[in-house]
Formats: C-alpha cells, structure tokens, sequence
C-alpha cells in the first residue's frame, strides 16, 4: 500500500498536523500494525517536495509546535490519478516462498505434499483466527478480515492443485535424467 497516497486521503478532508494524521493512519490502515512517527514525517516532505501538500500553519501547544499540513490542487490530482488506477495484482513473498518450496522440494527428492500439507495447516489455523475477527463489531475489522480469508482461500486452491501437479513434475524430472524442466 502507498502510504504517501493514503496520507493524501486522509488530508484532503482538513488540514492536519503529523501527529494526528498518524494516529487516523493507525486507526484506517493500521491493522494493529503502527506505522512509525518518522514514516509519516518523511512522507510529509517527499509530498511537500512534489507540491502535493503545503504548510497550512504552525499550532503552538504544550511540547514542540506542530507544523499542520493540507492538501494542494495538485495533491488533490495526484489522490484522483491513484485512485483511478487499478492495483497491480502481485505474488506476496509467502506465496512466492511457497512456491520455491515445493520445486525445490520436488528437485531435491524430499516431500513436497509434507510441504504442502503443514502449509495448509497454517493457513486453516490462520483462517479460525479471521473467523473471529470477521465477527466484530468493527467494519474496518471485517473488512481487512475477509480480504486475507479470501487470499487464504485462493492459496488453499492452489496448495490444492499443486498437490496433484507434484507427482507429474517429479516424475518428469525422473524421465528427463537432469533439473531440466521444458
């Protein structure tokens, strides 16, 4: 996800200070995963520098003042040009991982449906946890919860067929006398 263009959203309502745009990033996109104070602030100058917000102010408080940041016309397209791009669909390491697993596994003549099999274990231990979560109150909660139960879901399919494959592919690599794979 591109946290500089989430940023934007979350600017383009009101201006905001770095502190508080952290904590609705928190809040958002978070996951219970926080993003880090000296993310935002970096973010905030590498969109400063493209033009794509500006210093709206200074509040004076407390502790250090707060420099408040708001969103340029600019800014603004850039966030309509994002939005309007479909995301590129991509293999995440875990399953780029897994794949390697199983050539490898297949390769060296070791188990490849043990691979296989403690794969689809973690996943279904993984897919009781999302269960729960899709039963809380929290829109944002279910929302993120079916996203990976659905990706879960998909690898399952694929830890699925891939099983059936392991067997043609082995002995292929028995037929062709090298790692060969045409």
């Amino acid at each position: 996800m591109s946290v500089s263009h989430a940023l934007l959203g979350l600017l383009e309502p009101a201006p905001m200070h770095g502190y508080t745009l952290r904590r609705r990033y928190d809040d958002w996109f978070g996951g219970g995963r926080a993003i880090a104070s000296a993310q935002v602030y970096s973010s905030l100058r590498r969109l400063a520098r493209s033009d794509w917000v500006e210093l709206a102010g200074v509040e004076a408080g407390g502790g250090p003042e707060r420099r408040v940041y708001r969103l340029t016309g600019p800014g603004v397209a850039e966030l309509e040009r994002w939005l309007a791009e479909p995301a590129v669909p991509e293999v995440r390491a875990s399953r780029q991982e897994l794949f390697a697993k199983v050539v490898v596994a297949t390769l060296t003549r070791r188990r490849p449906r043990e691979v296989l099999d403690r794969q689809r274990h973690q996943h279904l231990a993984r897919m009781r946890q999302l269960r729960e979560l899709r039963q809380s109150p929290e829109v944002l909660t279910q929302l993120d919860a079916d996203f990976e139960m659905f990706h879960l879901e998909a690898d399952l399919r694929w830890i699925d067929a891939a099983e059936a494959r392991v067997a043609r592919l082995a002995a292929r690599l028995e037929g062709a006398g090298d790692d060969h794979i045409s």
